[in-house]
């Protein structure tokens, strides 16, 4: 194969040219200018086409070798390498998946590559990453990162305080088994996550409905629960509540905090979707660090590939935790906590944010353009909580869309008591808008006819 004939778009970059040049090969790989196994120029005609010294370009493809865009081959030149265990985008295949809670696929392939580079950012950290387990509840340089990054909503928050779990699920499974034992009461919103109920199950633990109402969970309510069946702890999200994406008012929460400090009952907050909040109120635990356990997981606003949540406990209670953490999973990957910590201090993390942020602006935009019916959806999130409208009942909802193609869950996936006729749809699942506007389109045709209109039963 002959060389392609490739310059660098350098404009007006600043820092050493050699990495200009760098950056300048990886972005164009990333938007397909740059083909994987296309051969590049050679070093001197590159250095002669730009007008700088050999050396210089050496350096570049060096760096480039060293974040994995490029490879020689003996006697051959330098080649784009390939990527492995990608695979090349399909066409659509019929199927809309809006039944998963995924933070919507944003388009930079700049920062997608910068993403991927944090795998060679972290290999300065030697073989002790790889060969060597490590503190439960996560290196003391990886939890001072941590602390970080809460201590933009938890102002107060320290490194002794705040611990690494694998994931929410590992998080909430550690500290729900030290607050709690076989048999206890602990209380959850009466739609909660399905995660808690798993928990709650597999620790045999009663899960007790506290009501909701527009505005979240009812400390109304709660305060009722606390005094018939004395809960161990309570377990909500006051933020973008899932799947109602309602979000608590400052009042509301103090007077939360009010009932559980009178009765001594711990809250297990779980802020997923907090850092994505445009504006929301200050979480439980900047109100009230002592009785609030902080569980923020990196999956809704980084990536649910890390499976790392940071976890704020109360003064004192850290070692407990740590002990649940080793009992149950051992120790958070040390690779992917590695990664979290990197993609934060290099500013990748705040990046990533943002574009998903972005890209779930042109989500709702799409939803509102789209769907005509009622819905709750706040801004932020990316779920739609959809109340079924007569005469549609969400089963024959699921299971119609079922038979075109079309994923979306029902009430039953959350409900601690009787479930109520609504389902929830995932606005990020759908690889582009385009595949989520054709979701809603067949949706939105579905609900415009009676059930019997569309019935295939014979």
């Amino acid at each position: 194969m002959t060389a392609t004939y490739w310059k660098p778009r350098l404009g007006s970059r600043e820092g050493p040219i050699y990495l200009s040049i760098a950056d300048a090969l990886s972005e164009d790989i990333a938007a397909g200018r740059l083909a994987e196994g296309v051969r590049l120029p050679t070093q001197r005609r590159l250095a002669e086409d730009l007008g700088i010294d050999f050396t210089t370009v050496s350096r570049a493809y060096s760096e480039a070798r060293s974040r994995g865009l490029i490879e020689g081959k003996v006697g051959q030149g330098t080649y784009v390498k390939f990527r492995r265990g990608e695979r090349a985008p399909s066409g659509p295949s019929g199927v809309v998946d809006m039944s998963m809670n995924l933070p919507p696929r944003f388009s930079d392939p700049l920062l997608e590559r910068r993403m991927w580079d944090g795998m060679s950012g972290i290999q300065g950290q030697g073989m002790d990453l790889l060969l060597r387990y490590q503190e439960p509840g996560g290196t003391i340089d990886d939890r001072a990162v941590a602390n970080a990054w809460l201590s933009r909503r938890l102002p107060e928050a320290s490194v002794a305080r705040v611990l690494i779990a694998a994931g929410a699920q590992g998080a909430l499974h550690a500290i729900l088994s030290v607050l709690a034992e076989p048999g206890d009461t602990i209380c959850a919103e009466e739609l909660t996550y399905p995660g808690l109920r798993s928990i709650a199950s597999h620790l045999r633990l009663r899960l007790a409905p506290v009501a909701m109402d527009a505005k979240g969970l009812v400390p109304e309510d709660f305060e009722r629960v606390c005094r018939k069946a004395k809960p161990k702890a309570l377990y909500c999200m006051p933020t973008l509540h899932n799947p109602t994406t309602r979000t608590m008012p400052l009042q509301r929460r103090l007077a939360l905090i009010e009932v559980a400090r009178k009765f001594g009952v711990p809250i297990v907050e779980d802020d997923a979707y907090g850092a994505l909040a445009p504006s929301s109120c200050s979480p439980l635990a900047a109100l009230a660090p002592e009785v609030v356990y902080h569980v923020a997981s990196l999956s809704k606003c980084l990536s649910p590939a890390l499976r790392v949540a940071y976890v704020a406990v109360p003064e004192g209670r850290a070692q407990r935790i740590t002990h649940a953490i080793r009992a149950s999973a051992s120790i958070v990957s040390p690779l992917t906590s590695a990664l979290a910590s990197h993609w934060i201090e290099t500013g990748v993390a705040d990046a990533v944010r943002e574009a998903i942020c972005q890209e779930n602006v042109k989500r709702h935009a799409a939803v509102v353009e789209t769907f005509p019916f009622e819905f709750e959806l706040a801004p932020g999130g990316f779920h739609l909580w959809l109340k079924v409208p007569e005469p549609w009942t969400r089963g024959e909802l699921v299971s119609r869309l079922r038979s075109v193609g079309i994923g979306i869950v029902t009430s039953d996936a959350f409900a601690v008591t009787a479930a109520p006729e609504a389902v929830r749809l995932a606005l990020g699942a759908p690889p582009s808008i385009e595949e989520l506007k054709r979701g809603l389109m067949v949706l939105t045709d579905l609900l415009s006819q009676p059930p019997a209109m569309s019935t295939m039963v014979i």
